[in-house]
């Protein structure tokens, strides 16, 4: 299960055994990503890195969903979230000077999948380290129905997860994924029964925190450096895509005209 929302904060931070949880905590509106939360999100993770007596992030949302992705009624308005952390900034690199949503973090980052993770909050699950996801997860890429361009990296970690043409097939389709397709598939590590969630990524989390801390993080960062080399390409191209999508063809006034038919969609894909 999901950690206990225990405030209006849209993200939260709770510390205990060494172990960092965070949580997405807009449940009302499917833990989708308002600029605020895309502001909070990275300054609460660099306070996680930054603490020595935390070994393990481990991130989640508050039930129902993990992330809807962005806010499809500012996005439809303001359009402040598109982009949120610099997402289609030189080369894909964000405001703190890395690819993705997340700042540089030397800690473990386990995603704990408790329900849909969708377009922007499934490329969040996919730059964690790795996933576990409840029964109930959900997983799909609707960036072509809502109609932008990926900017974290879906067109280069989706494929390096599940193989390029199931990767294809979820992005140009937006179907979703069960949690047991998922893990067929290779996207998620395990699934478990919803309650036991948070407790199994806490026995994860355990376990890594048993380890030489040093060697450990080094290892991370040597996973981290290759993927890096490997994909770099891969990230210019998509946020070139990104930002020529945005400055062309991207349309607030027709995703708002798009928002109930996504909403009402995503609804029917996550009750299969």
């Amino acid at each position: 299960m999901s950690a206990e929302p225990a405030t209006d904060t849209p993200v939260l931070l709770d510390v205990r055994d060494r172990i960092a949880t965070i949580t997405l905590n807009r449940p009302e509106v499917r833990n989708a990503l308002s600029s605020e939360v895309l502001r909070l999100l990275p300054t609460l993770m660099l306070r996680a890195d930054g603490d020595p007596e935390i070994d393990v992030i481990i991130l989640t949302g508050a039930d129902p969903a993990f992330c809807a992705g962005l806010d499809l009624k500012e996005l439809g308005s303001t359009s402040g979230n598109l982009g949120g952390g610099g997402s289609v900034a030189d080369g894909g690199v964000n405001a703190h000077g890395t690819r993705g949503p997340f700042p540089r973090v030397t800690k473990p980052l386990i995603g704990a999948i408790n329900g849909v993770a969708v377009t922007g909050g499934l490329e969040l699950a996919l730059n964690c380290d790795f996933l576990v996801a409840s029964e109930r997860a959900k997983f799909g890429d609707t960036h072509a129905r809502v109609g932008v361009m990926p900017g974290w990296g879906m067109t280069v970690l989706l494929p390096q997860a599940i193989g390029v043409r199931r990767a294809r097939e979820m992005s140009f389709t937006g179907n979703f994924v069960d949690a047991e397709e998922a893990l067929r598939i290779g996207l998620v590590n395990h699934v478990v029964p919803h309650a036991d969630l948070l407790p199994f990524c806490t026995k994860l989390a355990a376990d890594i925190g048993g380890v030489d801390r040093d060697a450990m993080r080094r290892l991370r960062r040597t996973y981290a450096e290759i993927a890096d080399a490997v994909a770099a390409d891969g990230w210019e191209i998509e946020a070139e895509a990104a930002r020529g999508w945005q400055g062309r063809s991207f349309d607030p006034e027709e995703i708002e005209r798009r928002r109930a038919a996504i909403r009402e969609r995503g609804r029917e894909q996550a009750s299969r």
